[in-house]
């Protein structure tokens, strides 16, 4: 079976791309589909009793069940929370662009799908040459946008989706997430999707609420969403031209 997967980036920092990335890998695990979690490279780390600990990576190894090694989710990380290629500089070592995707080739014979999760937004740095949008174009999978679900979404989400447009990359959807508690005086926060699917023809795959997290009675909404049949392989024709 050919590998299929989607590459998460962000309208913004802090939008929970980690949070939708892990509740996907859950929802294919309940179907039983064999799937894996790639983070091409990480930066900000946190002191833990054996060292260094990356919060987001071991986020999504207990989404994978807990027993896959941590180098081979993020096989690149760097200590302080900058952009890869600045956080690489500090250290005297530089984000090494052919393991962004070589480093994937681990997951091609242990699963069937893979969730990969970009570092901040589309156009964030990964190299001092390259963002998630040539790595996106080169893993040839379809980008999931999570989009932040409070006032002024609108505007990143149809800046992020005008840049991938622009580069005719391959898009899934949207998901909208609300990171933290809402602010009561918030309104946005209930005709952000209908503006949105007003001014864009891509589609809000879900709506993830802060008090929506699932528990034992209630499934996330991204549970129900054909997430094989979003991340079928796909050519990018981009030329990269600057």
């Amino acid at each position: 079976m050919t590998l299929r997967g989607i590459v998460i980036t962000g309208t913004d920092t802090g939008v929970g791309k980690t949070y939708v990335a892990a509740g996907i890998i859950r929802a294919l695990r309940e179907r039983r589909v064999r799937v894996g979690a790639y983070k091409p490279v990480v930066s900000g780390s946190s002191p833990g009793p054996g060292g260094s600990v990356w919060g987001d990576l071991v986020r999504l190894q207990t989404a994978l069940g807990g027993d896959v090694p941590l180098e081979r989710i993020g096989p690149q990380r760097f200590l302080a929370p900058l952009a890869p290629p600045v956080a690489a500089r500090l250290e005297g070592r530089t984000v090494d662009p052919d393991l962004l995707r070589s480093g994937l080739d681990w997951w091609r014979d242990r699963a069937d799908f893979v969730v990969v999760e970009g570092a901040g937004g589309l156009l964030s740095p990964l190299t001092d040459d390259e963002t998630i949008a040539e790595l996106a174009c080169d893993l040839e999978f379809p980008l999931l946008v999570v989009a932040r679900l409070s006032l002024g979404t609108i505007n990143h989400t149809l800046l992020t989706l005008e840049a991938i447009g622009h580069r005719r990359l391959p898009v899934a959807g949207i998901v909208l997430n609300q990171p933290g508690p809402a602010d009561p005086a918030d309104h946005s926060i209930e005709t952000n999707a209908e503006e949105l699917r007003r001014r864009c023809a891509v589609p809000i795959l879900a709506i993830l609420t802060h008090d929506s997290a699932p528990d034992l009675l209630r499934k996330s909404p991204l549970s129900t969403i054909d997430w094989l049949g979003l991340g079928q392989p796909v050519r990018c024709d981009w030329s990269r031209e600057r």
